[in-house]
């Protein structure tokens, strides 16, 4: 099963996701705690990419993908923005960065995924998660 979506840079857009990996956890009778780390890791790269890739703006849409199958979920996210140095991100947990209130966002989705891959410059991410 394979569904992709396509959305404005509007933060209210995250709902579509939750409700899409809600019928999707419920099709394929997910875990819930695989359903947690998918939730939270697919919330905060659909963040990142309205916030931090296409910079709220509305005319810039983000392209969400996810595929199930028996073996992994696989979702990718891809924003209209310029990426970002990935390879060169602050540490969150460091006690210079502890009180920061942005920065985790991919430390989670690295956390929670089995594997996380970014290409096309940080625009696009790809999350994977064994099922």
């Amino acid at each position: 099963m394979k569904k992709t979506i396509e959305f404005s840079s509007k933060i209210e857009n995250i709902n579509i996701i939750e409700k899409l990996i809600d019928e999707i956890s419920d099709e394929i009778k997910l875990h819930s705690d695989l359903y947690g780390k998918i939730l939270i890791a697919a919330i905060e790269g659909v963040n990142n990419a309205i916030v931090h890739g296409n910079k709220l703006d509305e005319k810039k849409d983000v392209i969400f993908s996810i595929e199930a199958t028996k073996d992994k979920i696989q979702i990718v996210i891809k924003d209209m923005g310029n990426g970002f140095d990935y390879e060169n991100l602050p540490d969150p947990t460091t006690p210079e960065n502890i009180e920061n209130i942005s920065g985790r966002g991919v430390f989670l989705m690295q956390r929670l995924s089995d594997s996380i891959k970014f290409s096309e410059q940080g625009s696009k991410v790809e999350l994977n998660f064994k099922v």
